[in-house]
């Protein structure tokens, strides 16, 4: 892995992490974008899924907030993710928050982000996803503006534009940096955004499928709710989960009191818990993407075990390069070969019950 690709890794990381997070990660995008010609590995068949009716190649996806313009989707792919998700879009252009708003814990291998969906709009993204058409499985994160008067109509929107360029849609419900967003996963206000985005897909030509996205930080309550709607509106499956605004006594370095959503090693244990309780609770009727904490083979194994179908990383990225995406799918690999499956939806929930009852 070199040129462009290798910018994420190797002799340039150490330089990259000199710079201010969101410096850095500005330099690596417009590396990944002299990297588009460049083909996806070889799929490997025995890691390929199928969820809510969409193939993937392998389970292995990029969480939204890396690429949040679609700028680098095809580069995304030669790195070997199965899918990549961009966003979070907003139907209008929009600055978020001032920086600093990025931060690297390097003592925690975590983030705090408060960005505020920064981005150039729905359009902007739609065309240059239009103009590129990517072979892969593209999800597309998509969220209100901050002043917007129909929360609900930015959502629809969104999923009436990129209708034709996406392969499943995200509903961002659970970002923690747009006052008021979290606010739309109880039970009477998710209801009714679920009925307007289900209409907006049944709608869409072609239809495709629609995922919400929840806060790890949901009570058991909540997360009845929420599981309840999903089923009763036909939602496509859920994603558990998103930054946690929790900060665990466990954080060591002096940025974790920053204000905004955490991600890394230290929302693992409790966005895994909150999975299998998830899991349980669909009874097997709704596919989970399970997200948080995702740094390596053992951790993406145990997310399916709590009954992820399909796997997320973002911040592992960040801190150990592009070969952390070869080193999870290899040892998911040896997993199937060690116990004579074959295929990944045989070890999926397979520990959800342990999951769910581990100490919180």
């Amino acid at each position: 892995m070199t040129g462009a690709i290798g910018l994420l890794g190797g002799l340039a990381r150490p330089l990259l992490f000199r710079l201010p997070p969101e410096t850095a990660h500005g330099l690596t995008i417009a590396a990944l974008r002299l990297a588009a010609f460049l083909p996806p590995p070889k799929p490997d068949p025995r890691l390929a899924v199928n969820a809510f009716g969409v193939d993937f190649p392998n389970p292995l996806g990029l969480a939204a907030g890396f690429d949040k313009e679609a700028e680098v989707v095809r580069a995304l792919f030669a790195l070997g993710f199965g899918f990549v998700e961009v966003g979070a879009l907003t139907p209008r252009p929009q600055r978020g928050n001032p920086p600093p708003r990025l931060f690297r814990l390097r003592a925690d291998a975590a983030l705090i982000n408060r960005m505020g969906f920064n981005n150039r709009g729905y359009e902007a993204a739609r065309a240059r996803l239009a103009a590129r058409p990517v072979a892969g499985v593209v999800g597309v994160n998509i969220g209100p503006n901050r002043d917007s008067a129909d929360r609900f109509a930015d959502f629809a929107l969104g999923v009436k534009i990129f209708a034709p360029l996406a392969s499943y849609f995200s509903i961002n419900v659970s970002s923690p940096n747009t006052p008021g967003l979290r606010d739309l996963q109880r039970r009477e206000a998710l209801d009714a955004l679920a009925a307007r985005v289900i209409e907006a897909r049944d709608q869409a030509t072609p239809r495709r499928p629609a995922l919400i996205k929840i806060a790890p930080d949901l009570d058991l309550r909540a997360l009845d709710d929420v599981v309840a709607v999903a089923l009763a509106r036909g939602v496509d499956g859920l994603i558990v989960a998103n930054t946690t605004t929790a900060r665990p006594a466990s954080l060591n370095d002096p940025l974790a009191r920053e204000e905004g959503g955490l991600s890394g090693r230290p929302l693992f244990a409790p966005s895994t818990r909150l999975l299998a309780r998830t899991y349980l609770r669909a009874g097997g009727a709704l596919p989970l993407i399970g997200c948080g904490g995702v740094e390596d083979a053992e951790t993406a194994l145990a997310k399916l075990e709590a009954g992820a179908t399909l796997v997320q990383i973002y911040t592992a990225l960040i801190y150990r390069g592009p070969r952390v995406i070869g080193d999870i799918l290899a040892g998911i690999r040896r997993a199937l070969e060690a116990r004579g499956l074959s295929d990944i939806a045989a070890l999926v929930g397979t520990r959800a019950r342990e999951w769910a009852a581990g100490d919180e």
